[in-house]
């Protein structure tokens, strides 16, 4: 009876850890749109277009993994992949930053607030007897602009930004660029908070 029990507990556990690992969770950021999309144009198709720096050969397997991630979140703003970058009615640029800041708990004035003691995280880890070692966070933002590909002209520019404490991967940046083209075709140049679902 007692190793029924135990086994049924360790199934127990091995379920509640799965369904911690799994299910959908909320990733936020800032976004900014601009630009000046014509009344009544459908979407239409898409190709990409790189960059001097994104054509670099040590960089193509990064930019394949970011336009990866752009398609999905062009796609859900209805636009289709193109057969032929010449034949395509947009042009589409996509980047993404990523920087890391060394912070120290006197760089933000209100650190006093949080009421911890000196080994809280907010202060940073303390390292006896050099002193504080600093919290290191990351600054992400993704980019992307759309140009009619006859006139060159651009129609539409969406930035998304957020930080955290790791660089992310591939599902955040896919996250952040649909965050971004969240407000297509309408513009919202002040910045302001969208949040997208994701399932694990």
């Amino acid at each position: 009876m007692k190793r029924r029990l135990a086994l049924l507990s360790l199934t127990a556990v091995a379920l509640a850890s799965l369904s911690a690992c799994s299910g959908i969770y909320t990733i936020s950021a800032e976004v900014r749109s601009f630009g000046n999309w014509p009344a009544g144009r459908a979407p239409g198709s898409y190709a990409f277009e790189r960059l001097p720096s994104q054509q670099q050969k040590q960089d193509q397997g990064r930019q394949e993994q970011i336009e990866a991630q752009a398609r999905i979140a062009l796609e859900k703003a209805g636009f289709k992949p193109a057969a032929d970058a010449k034949t395509a009615d947009i042009i589409v640029s996509v980047g993404v930053r990523i920087s890391a800041q060394d912070r120290a708990p006197w760089d933000d004035p209100l650190w006093w607030r949080w009421h911890g003691n000196l080994y809280h995280w907010r202060y940073g880890r303390l390292n006896p007897p050099f002193g504080f070692e600093n919290e290191r966070r990351y600054d992400r933002e993704v980019a992307l602009l759309l140009r009619d590909r006859a006139s060159s002209e651009p129609l539409y520019e969406a930035r998304a930004s957020n930080d955290g404490m790791t660089q992310g991967d591939a599902d955040l940046i896919g996250a952040m660029l649909e965050a971004a083209m969240s407000d297509f075709p309408s513009t919202r140049p002040e910045p302001h908070r969208v949040s997208v679902q994701r399932s694990r």
